[in-house]
């Protein structure tokens, strides 16, 4: 407080002319510290008053989320990084009404913008505005409710500090480059609704510091000179209708906004809206129906490039909370199509719808799960509009490979039941690829490092019987990824001399570790989770851990919400070693590489496998039973624990006893 007050200037005469920003930048800085103060005394004195996750609790009265948590940051902050969140609109009080709050806020998302909201006006907010409207919150639709004070906007501030310190390499406490980073890469203005008092107008201030302008829909002085700001400091007296691309142009963003011939709103910022039952219009998939994609590659002379055709009943033609089945079959046609690169597009469908408003989906392949609301079909939302966008997108995102894409529904149980049967065909060939090939016979494997911006010392090597982290990429994904991309995250590395065939280590992979982690690595290995196993990313399906009572490992994958026998949930876990950590005792990896033979095979294999989540164990059935007989435990899936045994090794350990699972007779697992 004492450096703070030290800042403020001498109180400014009107009769002086003031011919530079100096006084005023080091006022709003004094002022943004000590809101930071305030909101740094508020949660030691009230710890509840804040609701810390990533949604609020609008129906308990919980709608004030308060500054990040460190694992969102990591998981929001790459946005700022890789470009799909090229920024953030800081918007305090509120709109004339809820129609007006919602028509900005959704012309935010349209340009993939983050909105972070804080205080209000005449006794609301625009958060309140947009619950009023019907329109979800939180950070997985980018409408963040920081909090109801003026204060609470240094929480949007701390968030950019963060992001310059965690993926910019900026050091704490160096403000100089702090603020020019933020200028510099992270595009934020400030929209303020309603009247501009003292307090707004000091945090308005201190915002130029960053190269954040302010911009009003208030009569208040501007500073209208380039300076800090890239273009103009403060803007008043802005449109309501205006204000979003005013916004863009004064803070000199670059928003490539991507116009899809759909009535809905497209874009990152809707792919993590939900669509709950009482939202609900119809659905296809997720149990309740058959819901099947499949992308393969066609002959240039076999397609019509931009035909999107559905065979059978359309939506309006369900009752409404029905489900009906649904095959999505895209075909591809291009000079540099292969088919490896099927797999790879067939898997951006569920981004792709994710990205409309008012659809969700869940899954892939043939357990996908297509949720449609009843606000979307108001809108006018049809099925074709699924296929608009896949041939839109596909054009955008793959123009190398792509000539052609022609992409047909099929709604008929009979057409779906073929689809189905045909594509399971594909799938089991695609699956088969990787699965006959063993790490022992490629001299090549794979790098991946997508998630190097939010966990820079993290290094995937992906092997044949290594699927990558997030289950994304096998290692046939990460061949075609090279080809596609060959300067992309997907680099092929020789392994060279193998310095451990038990663990799986090889000097090829450690050289190229080392240079890749900048130094933070120097080896890891892939069969293990006791030695010096292999980096994690937040990106991981599953995490694995050590039970020492049980003498063998549970895993908890990314969907499991519930207490874990190590003592942590997998939230805890991600938050712990998800930044790049190599962790003796536990280790990410895909819910495919469980039943994969190395699986751990360093430490004992799949017979450690003690304790997984019934959803998963339940999704991974056929193969788990498969690998069991080929482990000559042909009931290895009876003998592994549930949520539904007990959450405790304790609980764990009596079961185990009961059914003789093999991990008990095994080797200590750590010794």
């Amino acid at each position: 407080m004492q450096f703070a007050r030290g800042l403020l200037p001498p109180h400014v005469k009107r009769v002086h002319h003031l011919p530079y920003l100096g006084p005023l930048l080091d006022a709003g800085m004094a002022t943004i510290l000590a809101f930071e103060i305030k909101e740094g005394i508020r949660s030691v004195v009230d710890p509840e008053f804040y609701y810390p996750h990533e949604d609020p609790d609008t129906d308990a009265g919980k709608i004030w989320l308060g500054p990040a948590d460190d694992t969102i940051l990591r998981k929001r902050g790459v946005e700022f990084v890789d470009g799909s969140a090229p920024g953030f609109a800081a918007i305090v009080g509120a709109c004339p009404d809820p129609e007006t709050a919602k028509m900005i806020v959704e012309d935010y998302q349209l340009k993939n913008l983050y909105i972070f909201c804080a205080s209000g006006h005449n006794g609301t907010s625009v958060i309140e505005q947009l619950i009023e409207a019907g329109v979800q919150v939180g950070w997985n639709t980018r409408i963040v409710p920081f909090g109801p004070y003026i204060s609470s906007a240094v929480f949007a501030l701390g968030f950019a500090n963060r992001a310059a310190m965690a993926f910019g390499g900026v050091q704490a406490g160096d403000y100089k480059k702090i603020l020019v980073y933020n200028k510099n890469r992270i595009f934020a203005f400030v929209n303020a609704f309603g009247e501009v008092g003292t307090q707004w107008g000091a945090a308005a201030a201190g915002c130029v510091n960053w190269g954040f302008p302010t911009l009003a829909d208030t009569d208040i002085p501007e500073i209208l000179p380039t300076g800090i700001c890239t273009y103009e400091h403060v803007v008043a007296n802005v449109p309501h209708e205006e204000i979003c691309q005013k916004s863009v142009e004064v803070r000199g963003l670059k928003v490539s906004v991507t116009e899809i011939d759909i009535p809905l709103s497209f874009g990152p910022a809707f792919e993590g809206e939900r669509v709950r039952g009482k939202d609900l219009y119809v659905q296809c998939g997720g149990g309740k129906s058959q819901a099947t994609e499949l992308c393969k590659m066609a002959e240039m002379g076999d397609i019509d490039d931009g035909k999107v055709e559905v065979v059978g009943p359309d939506i309006a033609d369900f009752e409404e909370r029905s489900a009906f089945p649904l095959g999505v079959y895209v075909q591809i046609a291009g000079r540099e199509f292969q088919e490896d690169f099927e797999p790879i597009l067939e898997r951006q469908i569920h981004h792709l719808v994710n990205y409309i408003q008012g659809i969700m989906h869940i899954g892939q392949r043939d357990i996908a799960w297509f949720r449609i609301s009843k606000a979307a079909v108001e809108k006018g939302f049809t099925l074709k509009d699924i296929g608009v966008v896949l041939h839109a997108k596909f054009h955008q995102d793959f123009t190398k490979i792509v000539d052609k894409v022609q992409v047909t529904l099929y709604t008929k149980q009979e057409d779906v039941d073929k689809l189905t049967k045909r594509a399971k065909g594909e799938y089991k060939v695609r699956d088969e690829r990787v699965e006959t090939m063993t790490d022992e016979e490629e001299e090549i494997y794979y790098s991946c490092t997508l998630c190097q911006s939010f966990a820079p010392s993290h290094v995937c090597t992906v092997s044949p019987e290594r699927t990558g982290l997030c289950g994304a990429y096998n290692w046939m994904d990460c061949k075609a990824s090279f080809e596609i991309n060959p300067t992309g995250p997907n680099q092929p590395i020789e392994k060279g001399e193998c310095l451990d065939p038990l663990l799986g280590q090889w000097k090829g992979i450690n050289d190229f570790l080392q240079g890749a982690s900048r130094g933070a690595h120097t080896h890891y290995n892939f069969y293990s989770m006791v030695h010096d196993p292999m980096t994690t990313c937040g990106c991981c399906e599953a995490i694995a851990a050590l039970l020492p009572t049980c003498n063998g490992v549970m895993t908890v994958n990314r969907e499991y919400s519930g207490e874990t026998p190590c003592g942590m949930k997998f939230t805890t876990l991600a938050g712990v070693m998800g930044g790049g950590a190599s962790s003796p005792g536990f280790v990410g990896h895909s819910k495919f590489n469980i039943t994969q033979r190395k699986f751990i095979s360093g430490d004992g294999g799949l017979l450690r496998l003690v304790w997984m989540p019934k959803i998963l164990k339940e999704e991974i059935k056929e193969r788990l039973e498969k690998r069991g007989e080929e482990l000559g435990v042909p009931d290895l899936y009876d003998k592994i624990a549930d949520e539904t045994v007990g959450t405790t090794e304790e609980e764990v350990l009596e079961f185990l006893q009961k059914v003789g699972h093999p991990a008990l007779e095994m080797d200590p697992i750590i010794g």
